[in-house]
């Protein structure tokens, strides 16, 4: 029972919800970028939503069914086809013994996500599959994934009587765009931004930079100023934290982030729109919004209450 991978794509790996409870250690929790996607596609299968995934980048890698499967994509739409069929996002599909998946065309963000029903048999480190492409663990041998590459998962599937038919609901999917306006906290150093410099955060457009990756997005835009010098002591960051760079230019820290930095955090992206930020490219781009505590932490329960119904409609209606 495993998948194939006739071609590798680029930047192909395997990662689940991240490595949690080690960064006392400086080792960073990576993880998927898009959180939401891998935990809507996991539920939908009945799998536990950390249950690991592939994160696709496009131009994709296309994929052979070596057994039958029960499958799901989310996260960004690269137009996927199984033997020459279309298949949708956020729904569950049977792909049987030597079918074929492929992806033709990026349509919509820049990450899209793949997982097995019954999950994956991968490497575990620190109790994560998450690809640590640094330090060469997790995943697959610590590495992105290769053409001839075979991924074996846990449970034997028998074709169903009917295509199953179920959908994720249009008010848990995340509204992606190439041009979100993304709502944000004030980071620890936010009162340090001079009058200007608060202006300049809201006020403008942020492009992302080519310079960007999996550890951190630059944004290029008009430079923003401190009030006055300040020597700062390294702090704790995390996924989300905008960065403010001595050129003046941002950095919004993702996955892949170190856990402390020394630049003036100015703000935090709030939980719920992580997902807009993490399916952004090279030149889309993006803008902030200010945004209280209170709102932050309404948005991400109200999230959490819909993911549990969903729960629990999955229970009640899967029937393979």
């Amino acid at each position: 029972m495993s998948i194939r991978f006739q071609k590798a794509g680029i930047l192909t790996t395997v990662q689940d919800l991240g490595r949690q409870f080690y960064r006392r250690f400086g080792i960073n929790p990576g993880g998927v970028m898009d959180m939401t996607a891998a935990r809507l596609i996991n539920i939908l299968l009945g799998n536990d939503e950390n249950e690991a995934v592939l994160e696709m980048h496009f131009p994709a890698p296309k994929i052979v069914f070596e057994s039958n499967a029960i499958a799901a994509i989310g996260g960004g739409d690269f137009a996927s086809t199984l033997d020459g069929q279309p298949i949708e996002n956020w729904r569950p599909f049977f792909a049987k013994k030597d079918s074929v998946l492929q992806f033709t065309r990026k349509t919509s963000g820049n990450r899209a996500y793949l997982t097995i029903k019954g999950g994956l048999k991968v490497n575990d480190w620190l109790g994560s599959s998450s690809t640590n492409l640094a330090a060469k663990t997790g995943g697959i041998e610590g590495r992105n994934l290769a053409a001839d590459d075979l991924i074996a998962f846990n449970k034997k599937i028998k074709r169903p009587k009917s295509q199953p038919n179920l959908r994720i609901s249009n008010n848990l999917i995340p509204h992606y765009s190439q041009f979100p306006s993304v709502r944000v906290l004030p980071g620890g150093e936010f009162d340090l931004l001079s009058d200007a410099g608060h202006e300049l955060l809201f006020g403008q457009d942020f492009t992302i930079s080519n310079s960007s990756d999996r550890m951190g997005f630059r944004l290029k835009g008009e430079p923003l100023t401190l009030s006055k010098p300040e020597e700062l002591v390294s702090s704790a960051v995390s996924f989300g934290t905008v960065q403010m760079l001595p050129d003046g230019q941002l950095i919004v820290l993702m996955a892949d982030h170190q856990t402390a930095g020394g630049y003036p955090r100015i703000a935090q992206v709030i939980t719920h729109d992580l997902p807009l930020l993490a399916q952004l490219g090279a030149n889309d781009k993006v803008a902030f919004h200010l945004v209280s505590i209170n709102d932050a932490e309404n948005l991400a329960l109200e999230f959490e209450r819909e993911l549990n119904f969903l729960k629990v409609a999955v229970k009640l209606r899967t029937n393979f």
